[in-house]
């Protein structure tokens, strides 16, 4: 009869795992033996990062020239607003001051006696057809007695008309001088508002209320729109920026204790809370980066200090749990009698891995040699 090549090949298979698994069996010593025990066990996740102070960014300014004036120091509190630094631009301080004076020539103040002189204009000839009216009313009422000439009424009709004429004339000029005046100066704020602002663009200002944690260049350097002039944070308040590998992000959830610690407070652990996780993978780092919030702080922190966390995604109470050195393949344990017994394991740690199914607390196992 043929055999079943599928049949010889399982057969195989287990004769091969058998002979494995038989090398790292070993008969140990008393002190190598162990039975699964019932503690609480819990997982977690490691991750590097640094302390960041809230709102810590990098400030650039959108000019490029030598730094004229540096008004801050490190260490120095600032508010919205506050001048840090000034680059130089030659072209934007003669513009701002060109659009001075012309602001000044243009100045609704400034043109008041161009406006008077056509007021007083006004007045005259509204007096003068005031009285040229007057006259050709009283012309007129001789005339129509027959008394006086044609010409004469002729003439005061035509004073009086005249007058009127340059009256109204008067108020146009008024009118059409003060819209005039009215627009220059309306524009030439707007041309030195435009100038300041871009006079400004030369004046770095803090973003925030809080703290300059550093200048980055020196009275007279050349600097760019590229090049970061200083950094800047909040005083008081600060923060954790963990990097999280890409394998471990989908157990990393909010609200999350971190265990932290920090090369700058030896053999001390402080904690702290998951509080964001940025959802975009870094393609160089491979990472993901995560924001946590302590809950119990070192007493002085500095921004950028380097620390280590984990992060604990998991914990089991009252869980069956062995050493993690004597699981093998993570999937099978060797007992007394170096026979392997495969087993379901739930959540591991460094050190222990929670056995859920294949033992029990009776069973005596030994260390699988490595």
């Amino acid at each position: 009869m043929k055999k079943n090549p599928f049949e010889f090949q399982f057969f195989h298979t287990i004769i091969f795992a058998s002979t494995i698994l038989g090398a790292f069996a070993c008969s140990g010593s008393d002190a190598d033996k162990i039975s699964p025990e019932i503690k609480s066990i819990t997982e977690s996740v490691y991750a590097s990062g640094n302390i960041k102070a809230v709102n810590q960014y990098d400030a650039f300014t959108n000019a490029s020239g030598p730094i004229q004036e540096i008004f801050v120091e490190e260490g120095d509190s600032v508010s919205i607003g506050t001048p840090l630094l000034a680059v130089y631009n030659e072209r934007e301080k003669l513009s701002r001051e060109s659009a001075e004076i012309n602001k000044a020539y243009a100045d609704l103040q400034a043109n008041q006696s161009k406006l008077r002189d056509l007021q007083l204009a006004i007045d005259m000839n509204k007096s003068k057809m005031q009285n040229d009216s007057l006259l050709f009313v009283r012309q007129k009422a001789l005339h129509d007695q027959n008394i006086g000439t044609d010409v004469e009424f002729e003439q005061k009709k035509l004073n009086w008309e005249n007058s009127k004429t340059a009256y109204e004339s008067a108020l146009i000029r008024y009118q059409d001088l003060k819209r005039e005046i009215e627009f220059n100066s309306n524009n030439a704020s707007k041309n030195l508002a435009i100038s300041k602002v871009l006079e400004s663009d030369y004046v770095l200002k803090s973003k925030i209320n809080g703290k300059v944690y550093a200048i980055l260049k020196e009275k007279g350097e050349m600097v760019t729109p590229q090049v970061a002039l200083a950094v800047l944070g909040s005083a008081d308040d600060y923060l954790l920026e963990l990097q999280v590998d890409e394998y471990d992000i989908s157990k990393i959830k909010l609200g999350q204790v971190v265990m932290v610690s920090m090369d700058s407070y030896k053999e001390q652990t402080f904690e702290a809370v998951v509080q964001k996780i940025y959802p975009i993978m870094d393609t160089q780092t491979k990472s993901f980066k995560v924001e946590a919030k302590f809950t119990k702080a070192p007493p002085q922190l500095y921004p950028n200090l380097s620390l280590e966390a984990n992060i604990i995604t998991e914990v089991r109470i009252k869980a069956k749990v062995i050493p993690r050195n004597y699981l093998l393949f993570d999937s099978l344990v060797i007992n007394e009698n170096e026979d392997t017994i495969p087993v379901k394991v739930g959540i591991k740690n460094y050190q222990f891995a929670q056995i859920l199914e294949g033992i029990d607390e009776s069973t005596v196992l030994i260390k699988p040699s490595r």
